[in-house]
């Protein structure tokens, strides 16, 4: 966290109705904490988890909830909180004000200041795992995330208050600092970007990129598998992000149970036979940035059953089971000469850094992006990353994050090489 960022900052602090408002009372402690002038703001549904004299005692000010406010300015309470902040945060934002925001209404004092303001808004969803993934909330999701000033923070998993296990939590007060800090100070360690500005400025339009995502299967039956824990949430990030930034976006996916991103020429394939294939397919007419974010199996069968095997049979098949070695995705893309600049990625347990830049080396690629998987918070099936990135000059550290946010921070990353390389003439790989 950079508590340098939220110095004198003067932020909307907007509480849904939701279980979740508790930790929004956190939240409020840790902005004033940070140094920032907090006003909050709760809808009538709020009021029902939490006092507003809560939120009083910790900000300092009264909570506005009033659309036709007497104490405001000229009456217009809702113009006067659009103009004061520098920032609205919407936390807890529950599926109603989603909706509601989405079909542009203004039937209360938020969504009114939500069609009136002009200011960065951070919206950190939370409500039942079932209502977040009801394709009506997704579909609200997408339309207000197309909104220019509009940054929609992913929503956490785990036990849920209604006693269901799955995505939809708040995330944790700490982790929306954390993850707001990261566009509020250019410094800061989770963006580390000097470059043209915010990834939706267009910065990649006319480009091609490629990106690999997701795991990979090597059927040992028609039913039986050999595969990784890989989710495919980095590599849709990164697609997502990039275009959001302008690109000409193929992404060649594994088997994943996420959505594609809009917007991207989707290659769905199986094995690592099938993607790599698809790779240099996708870059024969070349690509400025290849992307090989996938998880791609070192091994398969080498000589799989075409029928299910027993389970007798199985277990003397598994046990002489003889694997050979799978082509190498990435390698292969970078030896064809296809991609201006590539980028790949090393998941470790140990000694992150040295066998990272090993890998790097031993490719012969621009850049490796490094995580720690043996970490139970960060990396796979989890919606945050903390990652290592390693060229031939130098090693940054992106700090722990959403995966969406990463994956923004990580193309504007990736995107800076990229050009500072064309400006150079160089790669410099294999230095």
């Amino acid at each position: 966290m950079a508590p340098e960022a939220w110095q004198s900052k003067r932020v909307l602090l907007a509480v849904t109705g939701g279980i979740a408002a508790y930790k929004s009372a956190l939240l409020a402690r840790l902005l004033v904490k940070a140094g920032a002038d907090v006003q909050v703001l709760m809808t009538a549904g709020a009021h029902a988890f939490i006092q507003p004299l809560t939120f009083q005692a910790l900000t300092g000010r009264a909570v506005r909830s009033d659309l036709l406010d007497e104490q405001a300015e000229q009456g217009m309470g809702h113009i006067e909180l659009a103009r004061w902040p520098d920032l609205v945060i919407i936390a807890p934002a529950s599926a109603d004000v989603m909706a509601r925001a989405a079909a542009g209404m203004a039937d209360d004092l938020l969504t009114t200041v939500l069609l009136a303001t002009r200011k960065q808004v951070f919206w950190v969803p939370a409500m039942n795992q079932a209502m977040w993934s009801h394709p009506l909330t997704q579909r609200n999701r997408t339309v207000l995330a197309a909104v220019p000033f509009y940054t929609m923070l992913d929503t956490a998993e785990g036990a849920q208050a209604c006693g269901e296990t799955g995505p939809g939590r708040m995330l944790e007060p700490e982790d929306i600092m954390t993850l707001i800090s990261a566009t509020l100070s250019p410094a800061d360690s989770t963006r580390l970007h000097s470059g043209p500005g915010p990834i939706s400025d267009g910065l990649l339009s006319g480009h091609r990129v490629v990106i690999t995502a997701g795991p990979t299967r090597e059927y040992i039956d028609p039913v039986r598998f050999v595969s990784n824990e890989s989710s495919g949430r980095m590599g849709y990030a990164l697609a997502a992000a990039a275009v959001a930034a302008g690109a000409d976006v193929t992404l060649i996916s594994g088997p994943v149970g996420i959505p594609a991103p809009d917007g991207v020429h989707l290659r769905s394939v199986t094995s690592a036979e099938q993607m790599l294939q698809a790779a240099l397919m996708a870059t024969a007419d070349g690509c400025e940035i290849f992307i090989a974010a996938a998880a791609v199996a070192d091994y398969r069968p080498a000589r799989p059953a075409g029928q299910k095997l027993k389970k007798q049979a199985a277990a003397v098949q598994l046990s002489q089971l003889e694997l050979v070695e799978n082509p190498d995705v990435l390698k292969s893309v970078a030896d064809s000469g296809n991609a201006a600049y590539l980028v790949g990625f090393a998941a470790e347990t140990e000694q992150l850094a040295e066998h990272a830049r090993s890998k790097l080396t031993r490719k012969g690629i621009d850049l490796i992006v490094a995580n720690d998987v043996s970490r139970t918070d960060i990396g796979f099936n989890s919606d945050f990353n903390e990652v290592l990135l390693i060229d031939h000059q130098q090693t940054q550290r992106l700090e722990r994050q959403s995966k969406r946010q990463l994956g923004q921070n990580l193309l504007l990353q990736i995107v800076d090489r990229w050009r500072l390389k064309n400006e150079d003439g160089t790669s410099g790989r294999g230095k």
